[in-house]
């Protein structure tokens, strides 16, 4: 099999997190003979493998070099404070930076969160990743701060969150290199805006065939849908108008003459 015998894919690295399903779905019915190939990196090295050519697309974690990679923000997540079942803020419906002052708050090296200023107390060591540092808060070493689909990613019977109020927040997009947006490209861009299948936006128009040019030429308009044939029904050549008080209902002979006094 030769080169160009391979049928063409489309390779989509993600972050973790992130759940690429529904898109994936709506791919893989519109374009059955492209293999969508799903990859998850660490947040941290999706902007690396694009700009690598390693792959096409990628739904990524705010910011990124907006120089090279090109990117549509999807949605920003909420922030949200893992604890174990039996923690004190399990009793509030939403918790502030001020009530983890006296908190260990971890912060793995793999944070995706923006801080200025981290709550809480700071561990002796940063943990080397979400998953350990979920193992720790687990272990009732200290509490951890992370995007919502994070804490879902790694749930555990044992713990649960409370949304963070006044926290950095993480935003979702759709990035890929400036220099490359390929038709496939495009066609996953239209999938996460919810463009219809019928959408050519952004997609070259493809030139009509000489057989549909014909057809097209063939094909009567509307005009001419029947609407000779219904002035011929109403009597009368194609083209011409009724004659006024021609035809039609019969005038009122009673009308225009005068009353007759009492």
């Amino acid at each position: 099999m030769t080169s160009s015998d391979v049928p063409p894919s489309f390779r989509l690295v993600y972050a973790p997190g992130v759940m690429p399903g529904k898109w994936v779905r709506v791919w893989n019915e519109r374009l059955p003979g492209v293999p969508l190939a799903l990859t998850q990196v660490p947040a941290a090295e999706t902007g690396g493998l694009l700009l690598a050519g390693d792959a096409d697309a990628g739904l990524v974690r705010l910011p990124v070099d907006r120089t090279v990679l090109s990117a549509i923000p999807l949605y920003t997540e909420q922030t949200v404070v893992v604890v174990p079942k039996d923690h004190l803020v399990t009793a509030v419906d939403e918790v502030s930076p001020e009530d983890l002052a006296d908190e260990i708050v971890l912060h793995p090296l793999d944070d995706v969160l923006a801080w200025e200023t981290l709550p809480g107390r700071p561990a002796l060591e940063r943990p080397a990743t979400t998953a350990d540092a979920v193992e720790l808060v687990a272990a009732g070493i200290g509490v951890l701060v992370v995007p919502l689909s994070l804490a879902r990613l790694h749930h555990r019977k044992d713990l649960t969150h409370r949304p963070l109020k006044d926290a950095p927040e993480s935003g979702v997009a759709l990035a890929w290199p400036e220099a490359a947006t390929t038709d496939l490209v495009e066609d996953f861009i239209g999938i996460v805006r919810g463009r219809t299948v019928n959408s050519t936006r952004g997609r070259t128009r493809p030139r009509p065939s000489a057989q549909e040019k014909q057809e097209k030429q063939e094909k009567p308009g509307r005009a001419d849908k029947g609407g000779a044939g219904r002035r011929q029904a109403a009597g009368g050549p194609a083209g011409r108008g009724r004659r006024k008080g021609a035809g039609g209902t019969p005038k009122n002979p009673r009308r225009g003459k005068p009353r007759r006094g009492s």
